[in-house]
């Protein structure tokens, strides 16, 4: 990457993890410009923070100033289509291109790179570090999977810290352009067949992984995964989970929306009380490994530890409440962004033990032909566990439809009684029309963008 170049065109430049290097750049006082597909929220941050973004491929739509070569450094997202015409023409044009993970990677290499990968939980873990750091006052930088609501940004930075704290994304083997110095993987269940085809090359993938870790540094591996590390001669190897590993928790304790636990670190030493600002199950893990990875620095304070678990907020989309009324009685609205059916399953489970009395209606969004097609009996499965289920179509994202994979197919095999297959457009009316006590949204695609409206009417 030419470091002389003061004017960055990222070509899909709404993408949560794009976003993240678009403020970098500003923030180093470049000039930053993009297309993105449709607006959104996130696009329209952007653009209030100064990135020109258009919201069609057409060449002429390029600020003249982001065509000349010498000048101009292009990142680009795997999803983007080949017929792109802007990229295109930055190809012909013999612009320098370069993929957002090959960015983060040069960016974060000089540093000691925190880098959190796995299936699911690497968002919340990732973000929980960063909080940590920054509790501690030693600080990090950090580019994040989600806006994190105690900052409102999925950027964090530091001119002083030597961290850098990376979401580790597997997608399109992203996270082999990093050169992590404390590597957590917290999940290994196989995801994005359509990249990798078979679950023995997704495992593959992450001990590949394992191997760019700094010869001074160490993993930290949830227990029971498949993965089979391929660490250097001096990395250390640790291992987490809620009860057991180097690192675990001790003497959990549920009580008045409260999750507390004793955290244990791989030395024997124990932090006590440690609260979960964000109480639910899956946080106790997450807690756990973010935790570990930042321990092992060595730059982490204790007190300031557990003083960061109870003020974190949690990245925005992830077991998000937009409706918390007062009373035993009172409604519930919560928003994840679950979207493997692993990931779907902890997040019901999680508002059932939160509410072990109430009626939990679940609208889930399936993300990807692809995903739907190889998972159906899985999130079939994970959906039966709610109450009352409202299933959208698919959300197609960067895929062309598949024949015969709709949502139908997972439908067909929901085993709860109280079911319904809508369009997305008849969300908010499906609700209206539902005696729900909580609702938990569900999905990676746009089913969040309904929820002002289901609120409003829910409050009127």
């Amino acid at each position: 990457m030419d470091t002389k170049k003061t004017n960055i065109y990222f070509v899909g430049a709404g993408g949560i993890g794009m976003a993240a290097l678009e403020r970098y750049f500003l923030s180093q006082g470049c000039k930053v410009a993009g297309y993105d597909r449709t607006p959104s929220a996130l696009t329209k941050a952007l653009e209030d923070e100064g990135v020109a973004i258009v919201y069609d491929d057409e060449v002429s739509l390029i600020p003249d100033e982001f065509k000349n070569p010498e000048t101009t450094l292009v990142v680009y997202t795997p999803a983007i289509p080949a017929d792109h015409k802007g990229l295109n023409f930055f190809k012909d044009g013999g612009f320098e291109i370069l993929k957002r993970a090959a960015v983060l990677g040069l960016i974060t290499r000089g540093s000691k790179g925190l880098c959190f990968a796995g299936t699911h939980g690497k968002t919340t873990t990732s973000s929980m570090a960063a909080h940590i750091l920054n509790t501690c006052e030693v600080g990090c930088n950090a580019f994040l999977g989600g806006i994190l609501r105690n900052y409102n940004s999925n950027l964090l930075l530091s001119e002083t810290s030597p961290y850098s704290v990376i979401e580790a994304d597997e997608y399109d083997r992203s996270f082999h352009q990093l050169t992590p110095y404390i590597a957590v993987i917290t999940s290994s269940d196989p995801d994005h067949l359509d990249i990798y085809g078979t679950e023995e090359a997704y495992l593959e993938s992450f001990a590949h992984f394992t191997e760019l870790i700094r010869p001074d540094g160490a993993l930290v591996m949830h227990e029971g995964l498949k993965v089979k590390p391929r660490v250097a001669p001096g990395v250390k190897v640790y291992t987490y989970s809620r009860d057991h590993g180097d690192f675990h928790a001790q003497n959990i304790r549920y009580g008045n929306g409260t999750i507390t636990f004793d955290f244990v670190a791989c030395d024997g030493s124990v932090i006590k009380d440690i609260e979960l600002g964000v109480p639910v199950e899956i946080n106790i893990e997450n807690a756990i490994a973010s935790l570990a990875g930042c321990f092992l620095t060595g730059d982490m304070q204790a007190h300031k530890a557990a003083e960061a678990m109870a003020s974190f907020m949690g990245p925005k989309r992830r077991f998000e409440f937009w409706l918390k009324e007062a009373g035993e009685n009172g409604r519930a609205i919560i928003d994840d962004y679950a979207h493997h059916p692993d990931e779907l399953k902890a997040s019901i489970s999680s508002v059932k033990s939160l509410y072990p009395n109430r009626k939990i209606t679940v609208a889930f969004q399936p993300h990807l032909y692809s995903r739907t097609r190889d998972f159906a009996p899985e999130f079939a499965q994970a959906l039966s566990l709610a109450d009352d289920v409202i299933l959208l179509n698919i959300y197609p994202a960067r895929e062309l439809p598949i024949e015969g994979v709709t949502s139908q197919i997972v439908f067909d095999d929901i085993t709860t009684q109280s079911k319904v297959l809508i369009e997305k457009e008849e969300l908010v009316e499906t609700i209206k029309n539902r005696d729900f006590e909580v609702l938990l949204t569900v999905g990676a695609g746009d089913i969040c963008n309904y929820l002002p409206q289901i609120c409003d009417n829910v409050t009127k």
